[in-house]
């Protein structure tokens, strides 16, 4: 595996957060010009009460005897019917703004896995599997959440902060004044904050990642972990990992926490001074008592919003914290495209040739240094070699997952750059050791190579991988539901289902990767004999662990150090004498002996 790049990526500006972010919100127009009416008109409804209660006010006037009830009355009326449908609209309009963000999460998660599909191996081979699934979980949920409800009020509260505005204005101009210090105040301390917070919600999303990350590696290897006795090792380590996710939510949330109060304090100040130069005016005789009443009312409203702004200032970092990790992973670069004159392969034979190849997974630390080999029509080359010599990177390399530094890979006398990768990789069927199955039916595991095909060629694959009769003995047969990543069948049946997926294919050459490791021997042999038959007149590279397993190959590689010490079949390398005679009899006396090598 290639380590992460423990250097952190430069932060994405706001602005290009923000224009991201409005692409996916306006590639839905019609539902935003639906959601800014309903805004619109509830808001504007709602902007009518605190003017007909100063009406009623003046209505009932300040002398005993003096109320004009059926105007009372009639103004109550209006307010009840305003704020009915300012509800009612504002009701239809979370509905609609909870379906735009959905179909926004959609759209990203689409987004994003159709990114995933197009990355190439050495990608996931430096990420964590568990950040990248939070990234497609946790990060988008948070987007859509801020999306369906601060985004609505957002857009609520600068209507009502605008209609308020005016409507105050229309009352006393002279005693609107009193916000000419307190909404400055306001909005710098909100602007200074924000820039504080902003790297915190950043940490917090990247911790949380992590955190993940390191969960997702648990699971995996809870088995490894019971059998050498390391719980309280793992527990260890994820209370380090747990801790720093804890301390980076809580400074987050701490220093976000804190905008709120501050600015609803001052808030609480300009509606003091509002009460005190408001009864001066009154006492002169500048507004009447209903007036005052509704200057009150929207001067609650009018510093409401930058209240609610500040308290959901917090949720608005962490969802462009959010929206940045999403965006960045999106913008990550695919696999590079093939070259303009590469076309796609045809008539495949099963010709492959390595000329000269070297590579490194870090181009600074070489690991094959001069690979030579040619596997001609109908061959079978096996490769063996220790643990780290390369072996897996050869199949790396032919399946074009990475690109040799120096050399020429030949496909059919073709220069595989030359050949799109997607006919060059049509032109293999891979069995890995790691076996993969997904949930579905055990015929939809097997018919996964080739979606096309009927039941009796599923039937005939399997029984050519000798699990026909483990599949016929389950309660429904070839129906039979694959849970959980198979972890209802066992890891050597597991295995023979993806050597009957890759039995099914058309292909002409088929890679096994220590691909009968997790049978036993007898199975094995079975197997063997099997794919020998299958695989005629087609070409087969096979990695093997047990060398007892490759001696009908046509070819045998011996793999060291990214080079190829030794070559021919097994008399041939017998006959030498060399280190494949030598591993191979090491390997027999254990055998006999009845040990695993």
């Amino acid at each position: 595996m290639i380590p992460n790049n423990t250097v952190s990526p430069k932060p994405r500006s706001k602005k290009h957060v923000i224009l991201r972010l409005a692409r996916y919100i306006f590639a839905h127009k019609w539902m935003v010009l639906g959601a800014v009416s309903l805004t619109i008109a509830s808001n504007l409804l709602a902007l009518l009460g605190p003017a007909l209660s100063g009406y009623a006010i003046d209505a009932i006037g300040t002398e005993a005897g003096m109320a004009d009830f059926n105007q009372v009355y009639f103004y109550c009326f209006l307010m009840l019917v305003f704020y009915i449908v300012s509800s009612a609209l504002t009701y239809v309009l979370s509905i609609l703004m909870t379906k735009l963000s959905q179909r926004i999460s959609y759209q990203m998660r689409k987004d994003l896995v159709d990114k995933l599909l197009e990355l190439p191996v050495r990608f996931f081979d430096g990420h964590q599997t568990g950040d990248i699934i939070s990234r497609l979980s946790y990060d988008i949920d948070t987007i859509t959440a801020s999306l369906s409800n601060d985004l609505l009020q957002i857009a609520a509260s600068a209507i009502t902060v605008f209609g308020s505005f005016f409507m105050m204005l229309a009352i006393s101009p002279v005693l609107i004044l009193v916000f000419a210090f307190t909404i400055p105040a306001s909005v710098l301390f909100i602007i200074y904050r924000t820039k504080k917070v902003r790297p915190l919600f950043r940490k917090r999303s990247a911790k949380l990642g992590e955190l993940n990350g390191f969960v997702e590696e648990i699971i995996s290897g809870q088995k490894t972990t019971k059998a050498y006795h390391q719980e309280e090792t793992m527990v260890g380590r994820f209370d380090v990992k747990n801790n720093e996710a804890v301390d980076a939510y809580y400074m987050a949330d701490y220093y976000g926490s804190t905008v709120g109060p501050s600015v609803n304090f001052i808030n609480n100040i300009s509606l003091t001074l509002i009460s005190i130069f408001g009864s001066l005016l009154y006492l002169v005789g500048s507004v009447s008592l209903g007036n005052l009443s509704s200057f009150v009312l929207y001067s609650r409203r009018f510093s409401g919003p930058i209240n609610e702004m500040a308290n959901i200032i917090s949720e608005l970092q962490s969802a462009a914290s959010a929206a940045e990790r999403v965006f960045r992973l999106i913008d990550e670069q695919p696999e590079s495209a093939d070259l303009p004159q590469a076309t796609a392969l045809a008539d495949v034979k099963g010709d492959v040739q390595m000329q000269g190849i070297q590579f490194g997974y870090d181009p600074e630390k070489i690991i094959i240094h001069d690979l030579n080999l040619h596997a001609r029509p109908g061959s079978l080359v096996a490769i063996v070699g220790p643990t780290g010599a390369g072996k897996t990177t050869i199949i790396n390399l032919l399946m074009r997952f990475y690109d040799p530094q120096k050399g020429h890979i030949l496909m059919e006398g073709r220069d595989s750059m030359d050949i799109t990768r997607r006919s060059l990789r049509a032109a293999y069927t891979m069995v890995l050791q790691d076996t993969w199955l997904f949930y579905g039916t055990i015929y939809d595991n097997i018919a996964f190579s080739r979606p096309g095909a009927t039941r009796e060629e599923v039937i005939a694959a399997a029984k050519a991988a000798k699990i026909h009769n483990f599949i016929m003995g389950l309660p429904d047969g070839y129906d039979t539901i694959v849970s959980d990543d198979g972890l209802n069948i066992s890891q050597g049946q597991k295995q023979m289902l993806t050597i009957a997926r890759a039995m099914l294919s058309d292909a002409k050459m088929l890679i096994l990767d220590e691909a009968t490791s997790n049978v036993d021997t007898r199975t094995e042999q079975q197997i063997q004999e099997a794919m020998r038959a299958l695989m005629k007149d087609r070409t087969c590279f096979v990695i093997a662990h047990r060398l007892s397993t490759v001696q009908n190959a046509d070819t045998i590689l011996v793999v060291q150090h990214g080079d190829i010490i030794e070559q021919g079949n097994h008399d041939e390398l017998m006959q030498k004498g060399g280190g494949y005679a030598k591993l191979f009899e090491v390997q027999s006396r254990y055998y006999r002996e009845g040990r695993e090598f």
